[in-house]
């Protein structure tokens, strides 16, 4: 296979741009990506040292309970918590699926992950495979990052070549294959059940749950799915103790978390930060608002989450409590900056048509509801809207949330509902005068 290629890295993603306690990315400079590399950062460390003291899966688990790590995908379930659930007595093929099919507008952290420290998700997946009693696992990488996925495949050739991965790894008895499964680059598959049926070759369309993956998962067989940068941080905590984890974030919401930043920022890029960063920390990082302007809003968890204004951002913490108390989600971390130029419906117009093109159709009120969105927000932003557009998108996205058999409908229908809520006056102007509120600023 090829080698695949890739620019060195630049601010922000060189070191200095990263928080002090940053550790997935920590020492990273975009061309020391190789086995050699990790090995001299002490990479495979934590592999090798449960392995030589053959510390027992449960005390490992505990380990990840006591760090607090939460998934870094977007619903920020427990990462010890979702190991426990494997069964412990099941005898029979058990899967370990890392889930980088990374497609949210205004996320980029997986891929940057696996192409400039792929060893840190190997590693913690065999980890991750030894304390769940595993011995096979997959990297379902999105389908439009075909260089990064050449990029992963090179790193699994040389931690088999040197033993980290395989049959009875570091001379011990733990066997753990792992392979890279390449996406079709559709949204719906980074929904953990719709992201099976495609590895099995079906549809990708979500499953009706129960039953859930950790019972009836990959092939029918019991599987835990994991986020790429959740993987990416296992291998800190067993070389550091779960409590240590912890202390570099806030109760509940441990360790660092990588921010991908974009929109009207000076910097945009990813930032990783510890959890309870202030926001406002977090902006200045990423060089403040471009050209000085003012903060009008932020989708702080990529496109699904409802947006929250601008003087409510600079006042949060980056941590899943404090975006929750705000009104929002942190979801993936995508923060999503927008200035006083933008248009609050011209820019939920482009989400909601992001949606109505991903639906996968499975469902009444996802197919159906996404397009009437859509519809609806273009005419009020062509200045054909009319007063009781309004009402009548709150009642779709009504009818859409939480009635669907994935959440997709959720991240179609929950920014509709914030960006009324939160810029009424920009919707309503379009309607009266047929034209947009906010000046044109050349």
């Amino acid at each position: 296979m090829s080698a695949a290629t890739f620019t060195p890295m630049t601010p922000p993603f060189a070191p200095g741009a990263y928080g002090p306690d940053a550790q997935i990315m920590k020492d990273i400079d975009g061309l020391n990506w190789r086995l050699a590399d990790y090995l001299k950062r002490g990479g495979y460390d934590g592999l090798k040292k449960i392995l030589a003291e053959n510390v027992p899966p449960e005390k490992i688990i505990a380990e990840m309970k006591t760090s607090a790590l939460r998934g870094r995908g977007g619903a920020g379930f427990p990462a010890g918590l979702k190991w426990s659930f494997m069964p412990k007595g099941y005898t029979g093929q058990k899967y370990l699926v890392c889930n980088s099919d990374e497609g949210e507008p205004g996320t980029f952290k997986d891929r940057d992950i696996l192409r400039y420290n792929p060893h840190s998700v190997i590693e913690g997946m065999a980890i991750a495979a030894y304390a769940m009693g595993i011995t096979v696992g997959y990297n379902y990488i999105h389908g439009e990052i075909w260089d990064t996925y050449e990029r992963f495949e090179e790193a699994l050739d040389e931690a088999r070549a040197a033993g980290y991965l395989g049959d009875r790894i570091q001379g011990s008895d733990f066997s753990f294959q792992l392979h890279a499964f390449h996406g079709y680059g559709a949204y719906i598959c980074g929904e953990e059940t719709a992201l099976l049926e495609s590895m099995e070759g079906k549809k990708g369309q979500p499953r009706f749950k129960p039953p859930f993956p950790a019972s009836f998962g990959l092939y029918g067989k019991p599987t835990t799915i994991n986020n790429t940068e959740t993987f990416a941080a296992v291998p800190w905590i067993i070389n550091h103790g779960g409590e240590a984890y912890l202390r570099l974030g806030k109760p509940n919401n441990g360790g660092t978390k990588i921010f991908s930043v974009s929109g009207d920022v000076e910097r945009p890029g990813n930032y990783e930060v510890n959890m309870g960063t202030p926001f406002a920390k977090l902006l200045e990082m990423a060089g403040g608002m471009r050209g000085g302007r003012k903060l009008k809003g932020c989708i702080p968890g990529g496109s699904s989450m409802p947006v929250v204004p601008g003087d409510i951002m600079m006042e949060c913490d980056m941590d899943y409590d404090s975006i929750a108390k705000a009104g929002s989600m942190l979801g993936s971390g995508a923060v999503i900056i927008m200035d006083d130029t933008r248009c609050m419906v011209k820019s939920l117009l482009r989400l909601a048509y992001f949606y109505y093109e991903e639906s996968c159709g499975q469902c009444t009120p996802c197919r159906e509801g996404t397009g009437w969105l859509y519809r609806v927000i273009n005419r009020i932003e062509h200045g054909e809207g009319r007063n009781e557009d309004l009402d009548l998108l709150n009642s779709l996205a009504d009818n859409i949330q939480g009635r669907t058999i994935c959440a997709l409908g959720d991240a179609a229908a929950m920014p509709v509902r914030a960006f009324i809520k939160h810029y009424r006056d920009e919707f309503q102007h379009h309607i009266d005068h047929k034209r947009c509120l906010v000046p044109v600023y050349v």
